[in-house]
């Protein structure tokens, strides 16, 4: 099973563990939308995790080189959605970063509220222009709020890559832990979330984040 579900103490702990790189493909996203509607019904808060060693490793590149236009299209439209969704979720998301974050990994960090990452030697950022992609809409919108505005360029146009340490300073972390304590540590950031007001905290994030939601939103809407 690529995504698992555990509701305990008003926090569902999502992990992803495909075995391998947890690339996101079609079959991820069709148990990952609806772990997402499960946490939202019967949760307080919700803990995005991947595998020891690998949080996301970026889309399928089955697909996103596979030489089909469409079939790229639609998974890099899904792709934006799940992060459109996460930004806007009305339940905190508090990312458990267990390994390395690239391209729609570290996009997904992007769109989670708190963001607690595992010491290690991983990499995490988006490499899209290393990789010769133009990153979408939806990454330069979440870049843009979340990231260091000194670094933007760097981190954005010039792909560069960051360890945990520096992820921190850079935006996509915002905090690091041992790589066995990382999963515990988002746990209890996620519980004392879920304490508080969750209409107030829906809210509240829909009206901070309205503009860069509605941008995102257009953009998927005429992709």
């Amino acid at each position: 099973m690529s995504v698992t579900v555990d509701i305990s103490d008003k926090v569902a702990l999502i992990t992803l563990d495909d075995g391998k790189a947890n690339a996101i493909s079609h079959a991820v996203l069709d148990a990952l939308e609806p772990a997402l509607d499960e946490a939202e019904e019967k949760a307080g808060a919700v803990v995005l995790a991947g595998r020891p060693g690998k949080f996301c490793a970026g889309f399928d590149l089955s697909v996103m080189q596979g030489g089909d236009p469409a079939a790229v299209a639609q998974l890099l439209n899904r792709g934006g959605r799940l992060a459109h969704r996460l930004y806007g979720y009305p339940r905190p998301v508090v990312a458990a970063a267990t390994g390395h974050a690239l391209a729609l990994g570290a996009i997904l960090l992007l769109a989670c509220d708190t963001r607690i990452g595992a010491r290690g030697e991983f990499k995490l950022g988006l490499n899209e222009t290393a990789i010769g992609m133009a990153l979408p809409v939806f990454g330069t919108e979440l870049a843009r709020d979340r990231l260091a505005p000194a670094l933007l360029t760097a981190s954005v146009i010039q792909a560069r890559l960051y360890d945990p340490e520096a992820a921190v300073a850079a935006g996509y972390l915002d905090a690091v832990t041992g790589a066995d304590e990382v999963i515990g540590e988002a746990t209890g950031i996620a519980a004392q979330l879920a304490a508080l007001s969750g209409p107030a905290y829906a809210t509240t994030k829909r009206t901070l984040r309205r503009e860069t939601l509605e941008t995102i939103g257009a953009s998927l809407a005429t992709a």
